[in-house]
């Protein structure tokens, strides 16, 4: 069986806040990558619930910051429909990151 290997590599201040994160996989070609953000959900099947961690820089910005949690949910709307074929719930999560861009947009200042 072919195994792969995912590395996260959080770099703290004195006050434990990231200030920088990288990241590397077996399989990916290059070296360490570095990333403003992470986003990991697990799903334990023993409690029925999911576990998360949520990490971000400092340094990165409110509005990348915002950006990512659209994107997240574009991805999960994809992830749900393959996984799934649910239609109605990638739909709605897709209409839910089309009204989050326009508020974006309409609140830039």
């Amino acid at each position: 069986m072919k195994k792969s290997t995912i590395n996260f590599v959080v770099e703290l201040d004195e006050k434990n806040t990231p200030e920088r994160i990288t990241w590397d996989a077996s399989d990916k070609p290059d070296e360490l990558s570095e990333t403003k953000s992470i986003s990991l959900s697990l799903w334990d099947h023993q409690q029925k619930n999911t576990l998360r961690i949520d990490l971000w820089t400092k340094d990165m910005p409110v509005d990348e910051m915002k950006r990512f949690y659209i994107d997240c949910l574009g991805g999960l709307a994809q992830s749900a429909l393959t996984a799934t074929g649910d239609e109605f719930m990638a739909t709605e999560i897709n209409l839910l990151c089309e009204k989050l861009v326009k508020h974006i947009k309409e609140n830039r200042g």
